[in-house]
C-alpha cells in the first residue's frame, strides 16, 4: 500500500514538476554558453542527490547534504548574480508576455505571424563598410530582454534597416552618431543610446568605451551587440558579456541568425 501512494500522482504533483522544469530550462539558458553552465549542472546533480537521499530516507547522507546546499545558498547568489539579474529582468520585462516572444520560446510553433527577421546581412555589411573607414559605431540587438530602460536615453525610431541607413547615422558628422543604436526585429528603434558601462577588469586596455558599453548591455540583458572600433577598424562581436570570435563575415552572420532563433 505504501508502494501504491508514493507512485500515486496528483494534478498538483504535474504543475510542480512543470514548473520546476520551467525554471531549469530558463536558467539554463542564461547560463548556457557562460563559465557558470558548469557550476548550474553541479548544482541540479547535487539537488536531485539531495532529493533521492530524502526519498529513500538516507538520514546522514541527506543530512549532510540538505547542510551544504542550505550554507552554499549565499555563495551561490554571488556566483550567479549576473544571471540573476538577467532573470529577474526577464521575469520582469514588457516583452515577456508578448505573442512573438511567448511563440519563439516553442520552436515547434512556428507561425506565418512572425514573418519580420532581422537584416543579419545588411548589418555585417555596413559594419565592413565603416571598418574599412574606420567610423566607429555601436549596434545592440535587441533580443527577448525589453531595452526600454536605455532606449530612453536616446531618440525614439521607427527606421526599416538597410545597409545606407546605417552608414549614414554613425557617419561622424550625423548628428546621431553618437551613442548605440538599437534595433528590434528588422527595425532601428532607438539612435543616441546610452548603455551602461561594464566595470570588469577583465576587458583588454586597449577596448575603449564602445566596448565596454556593449559588455555592460550584454552583461545585464540577453541583447547581442557589435562594434566597430574607432581606432583600428576592427568588428567585435559581443553576447553575455564575451567576446565571441570569428573567421570571417559569413561566420559572424550564421553566428547572429542562430543566437536570434534562441
Amino acid at each position: 500500500m505504501d508502494f501504491l501512494n508514493f507512485i500515486e500522482f496528483k494534478i498538483t504533483d504535474v504543475i510542480d514538476i512543470v514548473l520546476v522544469a520551467a525554471l531549469l530550462y530558463y536558467i539554463y539558458k542564461l547560463v548556457k554558453g557562460t563559465v557558470a553552465i558548469n557550476i548550474f549542472i553541479g548544482i541540479v546533480i547535487v539537488w536531485a542527490l539531495w532529493k533521492l537521499t530524502e526519498l529513500l530516507q538516507m538520514k546522514m547522507i541527506s543530512s549532510m547534504v540538505g547542510g551544504f546546499m542550505n550554507i552554499g545558498l549565499i555563495a551561490l547568489i554571488i556566483v550567479f548574480q549576473q544571471e540573476i539579474r538577467k532573470f529577474l529582468l526577464m521575469v520582469g520585462s514588457t516583452n515577456f508576455a508578448s505573442k512573438r516572444n511567448f511563440l519563439r520560446r516553442f520552436k515547434f510553433l512556428k507561425q506565418e505571424a512572425i514573418s519580420t527577421t532581422t537584416d543579419v546581412d545588411a548589418i555585417i555589411n555596413a559594419c565592413e563598410r565603416m571598418a574599412s573607414s574606420k567610423t566607429g559605431a555601436l549596434i545592440v540587438i535587441e533580443r527577448n530582454n525589453s531595452l526600454d530602460f536605455v532606449k530612453s536615453t536616446g531618440d525614439t525610431m521607427d527606421i526599416k534597416i538597410t545597409q545606407p541607413i546605417l552608414e549614414s547615422i554613425f557617419f561622424k558628422n550625423s548628428p546621431l552618431h553618437d551613442g548605440a543604436i538599437v534595433i528590434q526585429e528588422n527595425f532601428i528603434t532607438a539612435t543616441r543610446v546610452i548603455l551602461p558601462v561594464s566595470n570588469d577588469r577583465n576587458i583588454p586596455l586597449r577596448f575603449g568605451l564602445r566596448h565596454r558599453a556593449a559588455v555592460g548591455i550584454t552583461e545585464k540583458t540577453d541583447a547581442l551587440c557589435l562594434v566597430v572600433s574607432e581606432e583600428t577598424g576592427s568588428i567585435s562581436y559581443i553576447k553575455n558579456g564575451d567576446f565571441i570570435p570569428f573567421k570571417n563575415k559569413e561566420e559572424l552572420a550564421k553566428r547572429i541568425k542562430k543566437d536570434l532563433e534562441q
